[in-house]
Order: C-alpha cells, then sequence, then structure tokens
C-alpha cells in the first residue's frame, strides 16, 4: 500500500483542485477553474517546495474541472495531463472553449477577479485513455474507470493497492453533509449505471470533486446516498410534472432540498440553473 499525502490546493471552494503525493510522485486531480488557475498553481508549489508536478488527472471536460489545466502547466511544463479520450476531443473544439470562457468569466466576476491571463486555447491531453487503461504514475498503477453520467467525458482512477477511487461528478456532489446531490447532464439511467459501477468495486477511500478525501464508512454511505438521492429526486419531479407542474416547480423543489449550505458555496447559480433544467428535461424523457 501506498503512503499517500492528499492536500487540498484548491483557490476557492468551488474550485475542484487536489494533489496527491506518495513521496515520488506527484499528481493533481482536478486543476479548478481558469480564472483561479494560477492561484492553483501556487498552492501546489506551496505544497511542493522545489518538487515538480509529474501528473494531471482530469476527471471530465468542465470548466471548473479542467480550465486551470494550462496555468498549472505554465508552472510546471513537464506535467502529462491524463483525460478521456472523450474529453480531448471536447478540449480542441473551439465551440466547448467559448463556453469556457463564459462560463468561467461569470464566476470571475462573482469572486471580483478583473484581470487574468486567457490560457485555454492551451487546453489539451498529453495522455488520454479508455476505460480500463492503466496509468503508470512512478509505483502508482491507476486504472482508468468510465463513469458516464455527469458527462460522456467523465473518467474516475482507481489505485486498486490503496482500494482508492479518485471520483467524479457522475456519482454526485457531496454536500459534507447527509445529502448528494444528483449530477447527471448525459443520461439519469447511465448515472445509476455508474454508481452501481463504483458500488460493487472494492473501495475504502473515495476523493470526491469539490469536497476531499472521504473514508471507508463515509465512502459507502456517500455511495448509497448517491444512489438513492438521485433515484429519490428524480421520481419526485417526475411526480411533480405528472401532476401539472412545470419545469420551474420541478426546479424549486430541486433548489430547495439541495442548494443551501456548503453546497451554495461551491456551486455557482448559473450553473446550478443550467444543470438541474438539463436534468429535468433527462426525466422527461426517461422516467415519463
Amino acid at each position: 500500500m501506498h503512503n499517500i499525502k492528499i492536500t487540498d490546493v484548491r483557490a476557492v471552494q468551488g474550485d475542484s483542485a487536489f494533489l496527491l503525493d506518495d513521496g515520488n510522485t506527484t499528481i493533481l486531480y482536478d486543476t479548478g477553474f481558469a480564472c483561479t488557475g494560477a492561484r492553483v498553481a501556487e498552492n501546489i508549489e506551496k505544497a511542493l517546495g522545489n518538487r515538480e508536478l509529474d501528473y494531471i488527472f482530469l476527471t471530465h471536460s468542465h470548466y471548473d474541472h479542467a480550465a486551470g489545466s494550462p496555468y498549472v502547466k505554465r508552472k510546471y511544463p513537464n506535467a502529462k495531463v491524463v483525460a478521456g479520450t472523450y474529453a480531448a476531443t471536447i478540449f480542441a473544439k473551439p465551440t466547448a472553449r467559448a463556453v469556457m470562457r463564459d462560463l468561467d468569466g461569470k464566476v470571475a466576476d462573482s469572486l471580483g477577479i478583473e484581470e487574468y491571463e486567457d490560457l485555454l486555447d492551451e487546453l489539451c491531453a498529453d495522455i488520454t485513455v479508455e476505460d480500463g487503461d492503466l496509468i503508470r504514475a512512478g509505483d502508482m498503477v491507476f486504472t482508468a474507470i468510465n463513469f458516464v453520467g455527469h458527462t460522456r467525458c467523465s473518467v474516475g482512477y482507481y489505485l486498486a493497492e490503496n482500494k482508492l477511487l479518485l471520483g467524479t461528478e457522475t456519482l454526485g456532489v457531496h454536500s459534507g453533509a447527509d445529502f448528494v446531490v444528483p449530477s447527471y447532464l448525459v443520461g439519469f439511467n447511465l448515472a445509476m449505471e455508474s454508481i452501481k459501477k463504483a458500488q460493487a468495486m472494492d473501495i475504502e477511500q473515495i476523493l470526491v470533486p469539490h469536497y476531499g478525501l472521504l473514508e471507508k464508512e463515509e465512502s459507502r454511505f456517500y455511495l448509497e446516498k448517491s444512489a438513492s438521492d438521485a433515484k429519490d429526486t428524480a421520481q419526485h419531479i417526475a411526480q411533480i410534472l405528472a401532476a401539472g407542474g412545470n419545469d420551474e416547480d420541478a426546479y424549486q423543489y430541486f433548489v430547495d432540498r439541495f442548494y443551501h449550505g456548503y453546497i451554495r458555496e461551491i456551486y455557482p447559480p448559473d450553473a446550478m440553473r443550467l444543470n438541474t433544467h438539463i436534468m429535468i428535461d433527462l426525466i422527461k424523457k426517461e422516467l415519463q
């Protein structure tokens, strides 16, 4: 078993960026926003001192997870960016980068960040992976696991020797309390299949995006709540719509149930509204 130190290197809570270090090899798990990317790089330098960053593992192509990558690469040009093959194709699309710029700019405005260098045209993957591929990072060997549901490009990374899963948002956004926020943007049934896949794995630790490390019982509770909250919420929304409610009624139910406490701190309101309405549309297609 590897003795891995995990450090939260986020610049703001809405970022998703955690540093793994086994003493020989260092891995950044997601990189946060573009507008905070330089600060995330500074936090990495504080943690590593004169040591190098070796790898950047990206879970998917969304701006709050991947857009900080070019800023970290400017600081650590030898770090290898690992991402799913599908994510790499998205990074190459000018239209996708334009969406990232727009959403990131809104976050920057909310944080009072007036100027930052635009490096999104440098966003790319050095190593692309498919489901089941092995990634050798020094003495650590991770397996890439597709967890489709949040996006089609969502990939987790499993270190079997430590029974450690670097999770994805398909498995839900942890509230730090007694609920897990559903987050499926390409398919409810796909997300449920991915959650079941994770539940069937031999996992004792999960590093959760936007949150941090969960140990043993916390990991089991998280996966159980991921499944139950996703299913229960979808059924409630389907019932609201079947009873004559409209999309805004369903959205308000979701907000009342989930959008408070830690979730409100990490989840930009524009993204919450956009993502929830996407989920409502999926529920209409799949459950009605």
